[in-house]
């Protein structure tokens, strides 16, 4: 089959087109033939690389697929090729007492689709049978490529993790990123009054027409200040942060006694610091949070095929367009998913 891969970290330069053996379905798998794969700032990551991460390479990244059934394995008798389907790009071992009571992200043994095991930027990829899902009926594959890891993620953060209640004011970060526009949909429809980040006009508009009441330029101005005019210095009960260092130490200001930030990632770096004493006498929480559950995606798709919840797409290119796609995601000059199609 045909897939873009990489042999060693590097920059988008290191993606190339090249022939593996198509993969074949064991037991308890399903073959997928890959319709559309959208991009998510993992895929930069992970081919960026850190210290500690190992793959097999050739590597190939792609966390969210959307696809046609190609085969079946031997133990799989309620799925049949040609079904329309999506994946849920979470691996676990679906034994243990974290997967059994539905926590299966805190499984020991989690893995991601495209991070670390091959994913999507192929032709056919292979999954555990659990991790199929319908497609939605009225979206086309590559619409629906934009929602798993996306939506997965920010639902877990919001609802789950940071418990948004009705009501409740939350600051949702880089608006135009995949999950920050996942964000600011499922604030509004859990009841919440939605401040926005963004970083270019025409991305504060998209951002409100998501459904964000306020939306903050941070390129020109100080998004914690604004925060404070926002609130009349009330502050926001929630801080939805996935950008990192350069945003950490005013995300943490943000928060009034009782205030909690919820995180999933640092594309601007790692390595921020904290005041013991800030954390302990304003009681706020500091919680992290990676994918969600195999459950919450039921719920997600159950709200997008009832019109509650949308994904947002900013452009389509093909597969051998990979490099060209990964600087988009680096530029900041997508608002939503970037979709490859093989």
């Amino acid at each position: 089959m045909k897939a873009i891969a990489f042999r060693q970290h590097g920059g988008p330069e290191v993606l190339e087109m090249t022939e593996l053996s198509t993969p074949e379905p064991r037991a308890r798998e399903v073959r997928v033939k890959v319709k559309a794969v959208a991009l998510n700032h993992l895929d930069v990551w992970v081919r960026k690389g850190w210290a500690g991460l190992r793959l097999e390479m050739p590597h190939v990244l792609g966390s969210d697929v959307a696809g046609v059934i190609d085969a079946v394995g031997a133990e799989v008798s309620d799925l049949k090729p040609g079904l329309e389907v999506l994946v849920n790009p979470g691996l676990s071992c679906g034994a243990c007492e974290r997967c059994l009571s539905g926590e299966d992200a805190l499984c020991r043994s989690y893995a991601i689709l495209g991070e670390h095991v091959r994913g999507g930027y192929a032709e056919y990829v292979c999954v555990p049978r659990q991790n199929i899902l319908p497609k939605p009926k009225a979206l086309s594959f590559e619409e629906s490529a934009c929602l798993p890891l996306t939506f997965l993620t920010a639902w877990h953060m919001l609802m789950t993790r940071a418990q948004l209640r009705p009501g409740e004011t939350v600051l949702i970060h880089a608006a135009g990123s995949g999950v920050g526009s996942a964000g600011v949909q499922i604030a509004k429809l859990a009841g919440a009054k939605v401040i926005a980040t963004a970083s270019t006009p025409e991305k504060l508009e998209k951002a409100k027409a998501l459904g964000a009441d306020h939306v903050i330029n941070y390129a020109q101005a100080d998004f914690l200040e604004e925060v404070k005019k926002l609130t009349s210095r009330r502050l926001v009960d929630v801080v939805f942060e996935h950008v990192g260092a350069s945003t950490w130490d005013k995300s943490v200001l943000c928060l009034p006694k009782g205030g909690r930030l919820v995180t999933c990632g640092a594309t601007t770096g790692p390595d921020v610091k904290l005041d013991l004493r800030v954390l302990f006498y304003k009681s706020i929480s500091l919680l992290g949070s990676t994918m969600g559950s195999k459950g919450e995606l039921f719920r997600i798709l159950e709200l997008v095929e009832a019109g509650k919840l949308k994904p947002v797409m900013d452009r389509v290119l093909p597969l051998s367009h990979a490099a060209e796609a990964h600087g988009l995601l680096t530029d900041r000059k997508s608002f939503g998913n970037v979709v490859l199609t093989p």
